[in-house]
């Protein structure tokens, strides 16, 4: 529900009330932790993003009332096709080999939130939109935040205080470090109309000046095309005949062709992660834990994952114990193997795919082929990317 004051004491405040945060705080009402969150904006904005959620992130968002097919214009992805430009190398995973309807689907990151917000707002768990946390202040028993406010700053105790937005505040924390990786790159992202219809199909094209992905979204591809800054300020400024040849060209053979190009966006990639996710009063989930690069479009599912387990734990133990040691390290180590292996995988496939170097490119084009055709392998990696790492 939303509220126009704040509280002067709550058990749990989850700052970031997008997709992550509002699966964590409509999981906590229903094992009835009443959880308040924090929200900076007052409505969603228009956003470019596409989001591939996998299977899975749509059984956890269901759960809790966050999917809707028509609100999220959802599609579909039965099949994954993943290849490198210049050799015969390439893999194909399918929904069927699962017995899954689909391996996830493609939906607008501002329908999402904007579904989220909507969900919450109807909900026990209590929502102030417009309240953008300053500062965080922890003790041994609480924790205290200050909230920007029209009339100045407001303050507010709880015990225990989720990050589930990055923002300014993870790098004020003290006793949790981020680190900061450039890619020194950025994601161009457009829609584009095939000139076939996609037949619910995504594909991830590892070319030499980048990897490029193409997501089914209604009748069009949603692009999400990595190259260096200068290749993307020069490819954002090209006629829509010339960009959409660029991209015809490194799909050749797999794709045939497009005859019409959307409004152009990009926007810097980085690698952020921490040294740990929790601390005094404290747990980080979501784009607050880690960000990631869109290659392998784990992100957002694995921040669903975050907030799934932290939504288990906590909804074990009664109040008294939200915010102590001993819970937030049973997140901790619950969080360990899957976020740590998907980090990994994802930041690996940047530096895997980067070289031009023949012999290397030679290697990629054999190890797609030996995922291809072998069954065990390729199911057992199609799972890891519906499932995570369990």
């Amino acid at each position: 529900m939303l509220i126009s004051s704040l509280p002067a004491h709550v058990d749990i405040a989850i700052v970031g009330g997008g997709p992550v945060g509002a699966l964590l705080a409509l999981r906590l009402a229903q094992a009835g932790h009443h959880a308040l969150v924090l929200e900076a904006r007052r409505e969603t904005s228009a956003d470019p993003r596409a989001l591939a959620l996998s299977y899975a992130s749509r059984e956890a968002l269901e759960r809790v009332g966050l999917w809707d097919d028509h609100a999220l214009a959802a599609t579909a992805i039965a099949k994954v096709h993943v290849s490198q430009a210049g050799s015969i190398g390439r893999a194909e995973l399918d929904a069927t080999e699962l017995a899954l309807p689909a391996l996830g689907y493609v939906v607008g990151y501002d329908r999402l939130a904007k579904l989220a917000l909507d969900r919450l707002a109807d909900s026990d768990a209590q929502v102030a939109l417009g309240s953008p946390v300053t500062a965080i202040r922890r003790l041994a028993r609480f924790a205290e935040l200050e909230v920007a406010g029209p009339d100045g700053p407001r303050m507010l105790t709880c015990r225990l205080v989720i990050l589930a937005d990055g923002g300014k505040l993870v790098g004020t924390l003290g006793d949790v470090v981020q680190t900061v990786k450039p890619y020194r790159q950025h994601a161009v992202l457009a829609t584009l109309t095939p000139n076939r219809p996609h037949h619910n199909i995504a594909y991830e094209r590892f070319a030499d000046d980048g990897p490029l992905a193409l997501l089914p979204r209604g009748d069009d591809f949603t692009l999400v095309w990595t190259q260096s800054p200068e290749q993307a300020e020069a490819r954002l400024a090209l006629p829509d005949d010339e960009f959409l040849a660029e991209v015809g060209t490194r799909f050749a053979g797999r794709v045939a062709g497009f005859s019409a190009v959307g409004a152009r966006a990009s926007f810097p990639l980085a690698l952020k992660t921490l040294d740990k996710v929790v601390g005094r009063r404290l747990a980080l989930i979501g784009n607050a834990a880690q960000t990631l690069h869109p290659v392998a479009g784990q992100g957002l599912n694995l921040g669903l994952r975050d907030a799934a387990t932290l939504a288990d734990v906590l909804g074990a133990v009664p109040a008294a114990r939200l915010g102590e040691e001993e819970t937030l390290a049973r997140y901790a180590r619950l969080r360990r193997k899957d976020a740590g292996l998907v980090t990994a995988f994802t930041d690996s496939l940047i530096s895997i795919f980067d070289s031009p170097n023949p012999i290397l490119k030679h290697a990629r084009s054999l190890a797609l082929l030996g995922l291809d055709q072998a069954g065990p392998l390729r199911r057992g990696f199609a799972q890891r990317m519906v499932y995570g790492a369990r």
